[in-house]
């Protein structure tokens, strides 16, 4: 097996793995072959997870039916890779053989070995031909039944029969477990579905529905219990979509009554509106032409961007109708028409510029690499479209939808309302603040530099808690703790959890399947499925109760977390965890030792949880070591005694009986109250060539001693994992922290060293990279405003809207969580976007007045730009506002763990950035603003 790694990228591409491999084989040693195979699917997370369970049949019925009837119906389910069987015995006839008895008969296991063999061969006999016929020569003479086997003739001799019923017990036995289910807190079998990758996951879902819709009958029938809802990712998918779609309606509906509101005319409200539904139709077919789906992550660009995409219809429609109104109680209107066209012309270049703002904003987003990219980049394209829509649909449809609704209408001379009495309370507060200045911006900077100040107590996350409804308990004991302790203390377990007010089922899986993991008995996931329809706060209430059950047991190591979260952590760190420590060297003692050791300092430091060394020592073992002098003395070959040992305590499969389309193995092993302590080991009677018994205590040492269940390497290095969960400081500074500790107080031999790896690097590039590629933005975006401005001045006054909007944005996030995770960065770089388009708006508004209008600039104009940009500002910083609400106030519930803070953060910013333009902006264009008209222009040019 071969583990790639694709750097930044969460998928390989399959034409670069076909390369590797191809160069791999060409630099084997000659003459060893290595064909290499690769699946016809990827699996990339289950899907579901199903439970039998039954009062009437045996746990080897129960398995076989799992193995031979539900699992052949699920792989066959388009989409699923594979499903893994955890739990129930696998059935197998057993030859117990009892040494006492072979030595009774003079006989070996040998002996066993071979009749055995003979009693379950199949061979094919060919076919005879006659004139007109071919005629299948069919034997049938193998034994299938237990007790079939038993009569097999071991040995014939003086006309007596030795059969292998008189030297050992043949059974339908068990084979022996690599793991075990529990279900509710009875024994059972899980059966655990892997989806192909690329597949709908809902889409998938109903098909095993439908799958197992057909088998149900057949279970009751036998008396099987089905329970389909163990695990089922579709479940949070919908109560995710469910809760954005809401956010999205109810943020739609929010805008149409702000715009009406603030319009107070319904044809012109009409007009504004209409860029919702075309703007996000518009966006979603693009979408899907490029090969996304409608997931939580672009109904959530959908949803913050629903305020947005009426803003520049909202600014064209306002600014066509007052011009309108304008006109109609004018001593000389002109054509409605060109009354129209050139009150769209007024606003184009600044909406058009305001937009692209704000799609290069977004440009860091789309850049951004491994799963955060994953994640944002549908957002950010789903935001960006539908911006981009929204723009093309106000300076189409709306000057043509306005010049049709509003050219014939009769307008009030008039504003509406709300817009007047905004107006009437808005030039007195511009009044007071020319009259104080000073006072008014000494006040914004103390504000703007507590607000900053507020940055460093911020802890730093990666990506918040998905709430899915669902937690993964991973449970570790004692190495070395065997298969029935780990089921005896989840059944303890179990029952603690389902007293717990939010939690409706619980099953264990301890130990492994067959091909899955490396996970030794000692290991178990129990997964907790929640209540239906809990909201954030319950399913953290739910996650602490959880973690409070769990110091009821001690001496074992617990870790709970979600399933979603731990994909991700997998993909990042190789484990169920977020922070992984790799600890290389050449020798396993070593670095045995030194992870104690680590493994001791970092659990010292505050905030560290659940530390586990992922391969500890202190596996017991039983070595037999072979005795060269004794084999030779008493002439026996080390394999053959090997051999023997492998035999009577691991069993050995000699064939396979076949009954229908079922198969079972046929095994000879050791009687199994003959195995059941080490002294047992050192018992075992072995024959030598000469005919002689001899026990194997005398021919090799047997003694126990602690080993490893597995050892662990990382690119051809020998390496030892420490897997942890940080809560408290911010991952960044734990981990800083953590190597200070551990190079002061651990001292690494030559050739030994340690690094960190997981959540801490990915979150320390995904911050790099936002850095990086935002620079670049605010390049591009400085670059296109110096084409907007007349000059820096008023570029300066367009920026200096950002700070205070930074301000609003971290007391919003201050107010309702002590971290910052990835998403309310992301937020801050929306918010940036969006602050600049109404300052943008109100200094072009400037300019066009000096320039076009011929106004001298002066504090008549100050006010009557300000005045006159009042409404559309207003209008669409309430109509973005209110479209990020609903997200903001559900933060935390399912699919809006990411969304929400951007929401909060987008508020926050939004209400101290208005509050500066519509105030203090207005002041500071006043004494550095520089406006000019046609006539300064030129007589500045003579």
């Amino acid at each position: 097996h071969v583990v790639f790694k694709s750097g930044s990228n969460i998928y390989l591409d399959r034409q670069l793995v076909s390369e590797q491999l191809a160069t791999l084989e060409a630099r084997l040693p000659a003459g060893v072959h290595a064909p290499i195979m690769t699946p016809l699917t990827t699996s990339t997370g289950n899907v579901m997870e199903l439970g039998l369970t039954s009062q009437r049949v045996s746990l080897m019925q129960l398995r076989t039916v799992a193995d031979w009837l539900v699992r052949p119906s699920l792989r066959a389910v388009p989409g699923v890779a594979n499903v893994s069987v955890f739990g129930g015995q696998i059935k197998q006839y057993q030859i117990q053989f009892i040494p006492q008895r072979l030595m009774q008969y003079d006989l070996s296991v040998n002996d066993v070995l071979a009749a055995a063999r003979r009693a379950t061969g199949l061979r094919g006999a060919g076919f005879l031909e006659t004139v007109n016929q071919r005629l299948i020569v069919h034997p049938e003479g193998q034994s299938v039944t237990a007790q079939e086997l038993a009569g097999a003739v071991l040995v014939h001799h003086n006309g007596l029969n030795v059969t292998l019923g008189q030297v050992a017990h043949v059974v339908e036995g068990p084979q022996p477990p690599i793991g075990g289910a529990l279900v509710m807190g009875k024994p059972g079998v899980i059966l655990q579905v892997s989806e192909q990758y690329g597949a709908n996951t809902m889409q998938v879902t109903r098909r095993l529905d439908e799958a197992l819709r057909e088998v149900r009958p057949a279970l009751r029938r036998q008396g099987i219990h089905l329970d389909a809802t163990l695990f089922r990712p579709a479940n949070f998918i919908q109560t995710a979509l469910a809760n954005v779609r809401a956010s999205l309606t109810v943020g739609a509906l929010l805008v149409v009554i702000v715009i009406f509101l603030f319009l107070f005319d319904f044809r012109t409200a009409a007009i504004s509106c209409t860029a919702i539904p075309l703007s996000l139709l518009a966006a979603v077919t693009v979408m899907n032409r490029m090969g996304y789906s409608l997931n939580t992550m672009t109904l959530g660009g959908l949803a913050i961007a629903i305020g947005e995409v009426v803003d520049d219809a909202v600014i064209d429609v306002e600014n066509i109708l007052r011009r309108l109104r304008e006109n109609r109680h004018a001593q000389n209107p002109r054509p409605t028409v060109q009354v129209v066209f050139d009150a769209s012309l007024e606003v184009r270049s600044a909406v058009v510029y305001a937009t692209f703002a704000v799609v290069l904003v977004f440009v860091p987003i789309l850049m951004m690499s491994g799963i955060p990219g994953a994640l944002f980049r549908p957002l950010g394209m789903a935001y960006i479209l539908s911006v981009l829509a929204s723009l093309a649909v106000a300076l189409t449809v709306t000057p043509v939808l306005s010049m049709i609704l509003l050219g014939q209408k009769t307008l009030a001379k008039e504003e509406p309302p709300l817009v007047r009495w905004l107006k009437a309370g808005y030039r007195h507060v511009l009044l007071f603040v020319e009259r104080a200045p000073v006072v008014v911006m000494a006040g914004v900077a103390v504000l703007t530099i507590l607000g900053l100040s507020v940055l460093p107590s911020f802890r730093s996350t990666f990506l918040p808690h998905f709430h899915e409804g669902h937690y993964i308990i991973h449970m570790t004991g004692l190495p070395g703790s065997s298969l029935e302790e780990s089921l005896r203390l989840g059944k303890q377990i179990t029952a603690v959890l389902l007293k717990e007010p939010y939690v409706r089922r619980v099953s264990q899986k301890a130990g492994r399947a067959e091909l899955l993991e490396t996970r030794g008995p000692y290991a178990s996931e129990l997964d907790v499925d929640l209540k239906p329809n809990l909201n954030g706060e319950q399913n953290e209430a739910a996650r602490a109760d959880i973690r409070q059950a769990t110091k009821k047991f001690p001496g074992l190591t617990f870790t709970v977390n979600t399933f979603l979260a731990e994909r991700m952590e997998e993909i990042l760190s190789g484990y169920t965890a977020p922070v992984a420590l790799n600890i290389y060297g050449r020798d396993l003692n070593v670095l045995d030792r030194k992870a104690q050791q680590v493994a001791q300092v970092v659990h010292s430091i505050p905030g560290a949880r659940a530390v586990r060394i992922q391969s500890p020592p202190g596996t017991p073992e039983v070595i037999i070591q072979l005795l060269p002098a004794a084999l030779a003395r008493w002439g026996f070959e080390p394999v053959s005694v090997l051999d023997a040992v492998q035999t009577a305590f691991g069993g050995l499969n000699v064939g396979q009986v076949y009954q229908g389309n079922e198969v079972f193995n046929v095994s000879v092993v050791l009687d199994p109250s003959e195995r059941e302590s080490p002294a047992d080991v050192a018992a075992l009677p072995l024959e030598s060539p000469a005919g002689n018994y001899v026990p194997l205590g005398k021919i090799a040492d047997v003694y126990e001693r602690s080993g490893r269940f597995v050892i662990l390497h990382d690119g051809g290095r020998r390496v030892q994992t420490i897997t942890l969960y940080v809560s408290g400081p911010s991952l960044d500074t734990f981990i800083r922290l953590a190597q200070r500790e551990i190079l002061a107080k651990v001292e690494f031999p030559p050739g030994t060293y340690f690094e960190f790896s997981g959540m801490a690097e990915a979150q320390a590039k995904s911050h790099r990279e936002l850095l990086v590629h935002s620079a670049l933005a605010a390049v591009l975006i400085i670059a296109l405003l110096s084409i907007v401005m007349m000059n820096w001045r008023n570029l300066l006054l367009v920026l200096a809207n950002l700070p205070f909007a930074l301000v609003g944005g971290v007391l919003a996030a201050f107010a309702t969580s002590p971290s910052l995770s990835l998403g309310s960065l992301i937020g801050f770089i929306t918010l940036f976007g969006i602050t600049l388009r109404n300052s943008i708006m109100l200094i072009s508004h400037y300019e066009h007045l000096v320039a076009e209008e011929g106004m001298t600039w002066n504090l008549d104009a100050a006010i009557r730009g300000a005045s006159e940009r009042l409404a559309p500002i207003l209008m669409t910083a309430t109509v973005t506002g209110l479209g990020l609400l609903p997200l903001a106030l559900g933060t935390g519930d399912p699919g809006r763990e990411i969304e929400g803070p951007m929401a909060i953060v987008i508020l926050g910013g939004l209400i101290t950035s208005t509050i500066l333009n519509l105030l203090v902006l207005p002041a500071l264009a006043r004494r550095y603003g520089r406006f000019e008209n046609a006539a300064d222009l030129s007589s500045g040019l003579d």
